[in-house]
């Protein structure tokens, strides 16, 4: 990849991991209710799972779509039910210590699956390989996964860092609740785009 289109990449890269999304707001309702030390395992998950994600895309699994168009449009009903189903438990969350003593936050393998029903995760993914990786080249796709995976981690990290902070000023567990509920409203949000895009 000549140096001039590595940095569009990695500027490309940056604004998909940094911008609110499914992925984004969940990490920062985990900051939130458990903390940046339980919620590692989830920022693990994410970032390292969608990297995985972008090689098996560019390995071959994006031509899926193009050839059976009706798994996307399957997998993305799926995908909202199920984001909705975690938009519900978000706002539900009652916080650490407090209400279920069942709640805990999302384990690596669960955030790494998550992104195989993220509809935002495929739009970056599909989106990445077909434009910094459009021969299939397995040296191209792995430098698209391991750039993906370099200002992820990090960058994703920030907004656990952010939901910690918050939890600073939701003592109140009034407070966190509605709080919550706020973030559970932006997942759903989040979905408008990739419900209504074309």
């Amino acid at each position: 990849m000549e140096s001039n289109l590595f940095i569009a990449f990695a500027a490309f890269a940056f604004v998909t991991v940094a911008t609110p999304g499914p992925n984004n707001l969940m990490l920062m309702a985990s900051g939130a209710n458990f903390g940046f030390g339980r919620t590692l395992p989830h920022i693990l998950g994410v970032g390292l799972g969608f990297s995985f994600m972008v090689a098996v895309v560019g390995a071959g699994l994006g031509r899926l779509f193009e050839t059976y168009p009706a798994i996307h449009a399957a997998m993305k009903i799926a995908s909202v039910a199920y984001l909705v189903f975690l938009a519900w438990k978000i706002a539900r969350s009652a916080g650490v210590g407090e209400g279920s003593a069942t709640a805990r936050p999302f384990t690596f393998l669960q955030a790494a699956g998550f992104q195989w029903i993220n509809p935002k995760a495929w739009v970056m993914a599909l989106t990445a390989v077909a434009a910094y990786a459009p021969g299939r080249e397995p040296a191209a796709i792995l430098l698209v996964a391991l750039v993906y995976a370099g200002i992820g981690l990090p960058t994703i990290s920030l907004w656990v860092v952010a939901g910690r902070e918050i939890r600073r000023f939701l003592t109140d567990l009034r407070h966190l609740r509605i709080f919550n509920v706020a973030m559970a409203a932006l997942l759903v949000a989040s979905l408008y785009p990739i419900v209504f895009a074309r």
